[in-house]
């Protein structure tokens, strides 16, 4: 059991690297990428860089989902090749028939398939850290290390106990998003409040996975969140301690926009644990 506090480690030689030994930094990312057909739908990613796959999975929302790692790209490009795909109904990526954190694995594991990858690393942003768990568990065989920043298993369980979470009725969302939902539709016609009605039902149940999951896993992986995060510390330390030889990584003087705020910390966190032995 490893707890960090905001720490930077100090980085090792890679575990693998393609053949090719030059590796491009991206300065920003791209407007453009690929689209792969997963399960009926195509799905949206870019590619950054050269060396060991890094699979990055984004947030939930309706903005474009790569954009939540733009910060990040450019560093972590220099030490792995990044895939970065919008999520189903997010960004350039088209809707699926339902959402929930089972289907947006079984998508994920999908990718590194059709990717014909024969081993990635993994790190997930919120939405995106709950599916690196599941993707833990779920393909071992593909999968080689998971950083989950800012994941749960529940808003109830995961918040604090004076406060309880209700969805916000969509009329009234829509009110506060119109510039969202303009570029949603723009980027690429879908039905907007299927999606967020979608994500509610998936956000706001009690339960999002088993937590008999944790204990199956057997790769390594780091649970991080920010110190004034909305996931309580007490959360993620218990999933720290469900998941055998695990670390776990608070940041100071952060909340729950991990890569926005902290860029540069959690880019030297990730380089190090992906590449130390």
């Amino acid at each position: 059991m490893k707890i960090v506090f905001g720490l930077a480690f100090i980085a090792t030689p890679l575990l693998w690297t393609s053949c090719h030994t030059e590796r491009t930094k991206a300065e920003h990312p791209s407007t453009e990428g690929k689209r792969i057909t997963i399960s009926g739908r195509k799905i949206y990613y870019e590619e950054y860089g050269q060396g060991v796959p890094l699979l990055l999975l984004s947030g939930g929302g309706i903005s474009r989902s790569i954009k939540d790692f733009e910060k990040c790209i450019p560093s972590l490009s220099e030490h792995f090749r990044i895939i970065a795909p919008d999520t189903p109904g997010q960004g350039k990526s088209e809707q699926l028939d339902s959402m929930s954190y089972e289907i947006l694995t079984n998508c994920m594991s999908g990718l590194l398939d059709s990717l014909k990858m024969d081993s990635a690393y993994v790190m997930g942003w919120s939405d995106g850290g709950i599916v690196g768990i599941l993707l833990a568990e779920k393909r071992p065989d593909k999968v080689r290390k998971v950083i989950a920043v800012g994941a749960n298993n529940g808003l109830k369980p995961a918040i604090p106990p004076n406060y309880s979470p209700e969805p916000m009725p969509i009329d009234e969302w829509a009110k506060h998003n119109k510039e969202a939902i303009e570029e949603y539709v723009r980027i690429l016609p879908r039905d907007w409040r299927r999606l967020v009605n979608d994500l509610n039902t998936m956000w706001y149940a009690d339960e999002y996975f088993s937590k008999s999951i944790y204990g199956r896993i057997t790769i390594p992986v780091m649970i991080v969140l920010g110190d004034r995060d909305d996931i309580i510390t007490e959360h993620g330390l218990e999933m720290h301690r469900l998941i055998k030889g695990s670390e776990f990584c608070v940041l100071p003087n952060t909340r729950h926009e991990v890569f926005a705020e902290r860029p540069d910390l959690i880019s030297k966190i990730a380089i190090d644990f992906f590449s130390n032995k």
